[in-house]
């Protein structure tokens, strides 16, 4: 005799929470990559994981086919954190107040994802998503920054690439990990950087 099937409706939710508890799954193993990697472990095992997430190493295999997935699922949850702090409109009635305003906002979000990219520097070369991800943030820094300077000053190729340099992650990093500064001398750091190169311009 044939096992009874259900009805297409109760066949509908019994896929649906098979797909709700993989994305459940799924954020919770970026997730747990996250703070494992923001604690210091640079290239965390599966294992670890896996464990810090509560789910079988099976689970992290089969949600995720290769590192480069994870790697994927890492950035589009720290995009969706950090969206809002680096891409919303900055109101201010000068643009030198503009670059400080943009400057304490890079200081917010460098510091949060600082572990993530010196780890995803170590792995960087061997993954096409971290690749990616180097080259979006890049872009994003620029974008935000011509957002913020009036058009006349976008049109001082010389002054943009300056102030794209000087208040770049880069330098964030080289200041806090290189230079030993901590987050309010990094960040005033960067404000004296922007408020030199802007000078007599403003």
């Amino acid at each position: 005799m044939a096992a009874p099937t259900k009805p297409p409706l109760v066949a509908e939710l019994v896929v649906d929470g098979r797909r709700l508890r993989s994305e459940v799954s799924r954020l919770r193993i970026v997730e747990a990559m996250i703070a494992l990697v923001s604690e210091g472990l640079t290239m965390p095992p599966a294992e670890a994981v896996a464990a810090r997430a509560g789910v079988g190493l099976r689970t992290v295999f089969r949600l995720f086919e290769d590192m480069d997935g994870l790697y994927r699922g890492m950035q589009a949850v720290m995009t969706e954190r950090l969206g809002s702090l680096l891409e919303s409109p900055i109101e201010a009635s000068e643009w030198p107040e503009a670059i400080n305003i943009l400057i304490d906002r890079r200081a917010e979000a460098f510091e949060m994802i600082l572990p993530l990219q010196i780890a995803a520097d170590s792995a960087r070369s061997r993954s096409a998503a971290l690749r990616d991800g180097r080259l979006r943030l890049v872009r994003g820094q620029r974008d935000t920054l011509l957002a913020a300077l009036p058009a006349a000053i976008q049109g001082d190729a010389e002054l943009v690439q300056a102030l794209d340099l000087a208040l770049s992650f880069e330098t964030w990093r080289r200041l806090r990990t290189d230079q030993g500064a901590d987050v309010a001398q990094a960040r005033a750091v960067m404000r004296r950087i922007g408020s030199a190169l802007v000078g007599d311009t403003a």
